[in-house]
């Protein structure tokens, strides 16, 4: 076979997805009973505003399951074998939510007062954490998004990574003092601290925006690499409740439900700082006092211990993700439990936790903290986050295979 059959082999298109399984109507019930009371307990605990963020958190897990929208995977599929689709995917998301967050943050909109964006030094702290997250990511086998919606869609395996995730935002607690050193290292820089304002760190980004696509398509068409396939689905209308949604689909869609975060809360959506917080409340409930260690010192940290999770505004969007998630995969037919977990890939996965925990400390923030909401606000240190999470997927990958792990392969194709 020539070179030339072969490269036109490879960019042949994928098969038509395969048919979604049955539903598991009983599972979809239990969800929506355990939404519901999840639900009437939030605003009964914190009032109307934190049981709305609730329900947009039931609407991202909703969408991160669908749409499949990865931040692993998109990584893992461009260094390893140059496809980058969902890259392109991010961009398109990142796009949509900086326009949108130009607006809400320049014209001061919110039901919660003035609204912050996410902005943070570019320093040491980036640099490092976002690395130690990028190989956590491929070790670890989900990103901090994806780790709640494949929880809540029934993958086991990811408990592991859960729980690694939680033991390492636990630990960095106590090194809150070095990991604060560590963060001033750098410049805050926010692109709207220009002449041209909001206006002008839009137009800015949106230039480094495109620069990222044509950069993957550039990489794309000198690797040639395999096409994606697509997962069960069904067709018609009854796709938006049991089938795959296009990516693009899930980019607009995670914009919208963090500009509608930052519009009602007055910040943009984060997650893993509830990790720490339910590591510690864990530790508390077994008489293990952590209350002492340097992060929770803090007297504004120290009032989130003692309150509620269900008054946490990270916590309450995290169940709903992982409620969103088990519903629609139940109604999906994908909600399937996975009992016999291999030794290796629970050790890889509670290291991969383990190193993401202290990597979303150290950056200030996760794939969806420090990367989508950091870049929506115009910070520096959200592109920084991207770009070294990035080299960390190149040492993640070489590690996954110790870990019973694989890698996309030239000739395979990509899912």
């Amino acid at each position: 076979m020539s070179a030339v059959d072969t490269i036109s082999e490879q960019r042949t298109p994928p098969p038509p997805p395969p048919a979604a399984p049955p539903a598991r109507p009983g599972v979809v019930t239990l969800g929506v009973l355990l939404a519901v009371v999840v639900g009437l307990a939030v605003a009964h605990e914190a009032g109307w505003k934190l049981a709305v963020l609730y329900v947009v958190g039931l609407a991202l897990g909703t969408v991160l399951f669908h749409s499949r929208f990865g931040f692993t995977s998109a990584w893992r599929q461009l260094v390893a074998v140059g496809q980058g689709r969902a890259l392109r995917a991010h961009m398109l998301m990142l796009a949509v939510a900086c326009a949108l967050f130009a607006v809400i943050l320049g014209a001061g909109l919110g039901l919660s007062g003035a609204p912050e964006g996410t902005v943070a030094p570019a320093g040491l702290g980036v640099i490092l954490g976002s690395f130690l997250f990028g190989v956590g990511m491929q070790v670890g086998g989900s990103c901090a998004s994806g780790t709640l919606f494949a929880v809540g869609s029934g993958q086991t395996a990811i408990l592991y990574t859960l729980g690694g995730f939680i033991a390492g935002s636990v630990l960095s607690a106590f090194l809150a003092p070095w990991i604060s050193a560590l963060q001033k290292t750098g410049p805050t820089v926010s692109f709207a601290d220009t002449p041209l304002g909001y206006p002008g760190a839009l137009l800015i980004s949106l230039v480094i925006i495109g620069a990222v696509v044509a950069v993957s398509l550039f990489v794309e068409r000198r690797r040639t690499p395999p096409p994606i396939d697509a997962p069960p689905t069904a067709q018609g209308l009854l796709r938006v409740l049991r089938g795959s949604w296009p990516l693009w689909a899930g980019a607009l869609l995670l914009a919208g439900l963090n500009a509608l975060t930052l519009f009602i809360s007055g910040g943009p959506w984060g997650i893993t700082s509830a990790f720490g917080l339910w590591g510690a409340k864990f530790l508390g409930w077994i008489g293990i006092d952590i209350s002492d260690a340097p992060f929770w010192a803090i007297p504004e940290n120290a009032a989130k211990l003692d309150a509620s999770v269900l008054a946490d505004k990270i916590s309450v969007m995290d169940f709903g993700i992982m409620i969103g998630a088990l519903i629609a995969s139940a109604a999906a037919g994908a909600f399937v439990l996975h009992r016999r977990i291999p030794w290796r890939l629970a050790v890889g996965a509670v290291l991969g936790g383990v190193l993401m925990g202290i990597g979303a400390r150290l950056a200030g923030g996760c794939n969806i903290g420090a990367y989508f909401s950091g870049i929506a606000s115009f910070s520096l240190h959200g592109w920084l986050w991207g770009v070294l999470a990035i080299a960390g997927t190149y040492a993640g990958l070489l590690l996954r295979p110790l870990f019973g792990l694989g890698n996309p392969k030239p000739t395979d194709a990509v899912c």
